[in-house]
């Protein structure tokens, strides 16, 4: 999802935005159109993951209305609903920033703070951005995407991701506060602060090839 809007925010013109450039403007959008398009955005969108994880949804909904009854599978299958309702609005809406900010962000500046040569530095400031990043997977992960394609090394990367998941601002006023206290909730930041960079550092050291998945551009595809 994030590859299909980013890629139709970047295939215009970039000279000015006069009526000269609308008819190309609404050339980049004829793609839509074709059938071989949506072929293409289906084979990519609903993959072999997809009817595995589908037909274990249907296995498990089969099992709960064998061994609980009908009522318990109704309960659970509202409940499901529930979740995809309350989460799909937030993955648009992320997914339509990320492909704004994918745009908008000076990438030169950006990798000159987290690139291959910006040493512990660039973890630092990876740590901080991971830790003051709000909502869920939906929003972390199109901004690690993000920091992939703006030439993040590998150890960035980690530790931004890391220090979302362990030091987010927002998990701790939200859960460790009101559930564990405030100070468990410091001494839990405290503890684990150094994390991130460790994670980095560790990540930079080990002999592995990381190699991002690549962009897909459906109209490639037709």
């Amino acid at each position: 999802m994030i590859t299909i809007m980013t890629t139709i925010t970047t295939t215009g013109t970039t000279t000015d935005t006069g009526m000269a450039d609308r008819p190309q403007d609404r050339d980049d959008f004829e793609f839509w159109r074709h059938a071989r398009w949506w072929r293409a955005w289906f084979r990519l969108g609903f993959g072999p993951m997809f009817f595995v994880l589908l037909g274990v949804s249907v296995v498990s909904g089969a099992a709960v209305w064998w061994l609980k009854g009908e009522a318990v599978f109704r309960q659970a299958l509202s409940d499901d609903l529930a979740v995809l309702l309350g989460t799909m609005p937030r993955v648009i809406a992320a997914v339509a920033a990320a492909g704004v900010l994918w745009v908008l962000i000076p990438r030169e500046r950006v990798a000159g703070i987290v690139g291959r040569g910006s040493g512990v530095l660039g973890l630092v400031a990876a740590t901080f951005a991971g830790t003051v990043t709000v909502g869920g997977p939906t929003a972390a992960f199109p901004l690690l995407a993000i920091l992939g394609s703006v030439g993040a090394d590998r150890g960035v990367m980690v530790a931004f991701i890391t220090a979302w998941a362990t030091l987010g601002l927002q998990r701790i006023l939200t859960w460790d506060v009101p559930m564990m206290g405030l100070d468990f909730s410091i001494l839990r930041f405290a503890a684990t602060m150094a994390l991130p960079v460790v994670a980095g550092l560790i990540a930079r050291a080990l002999p592995i090839d990381m190699v991002l998945k690549a962009e897909t551009r459906l109209r490639d595809r037709m």
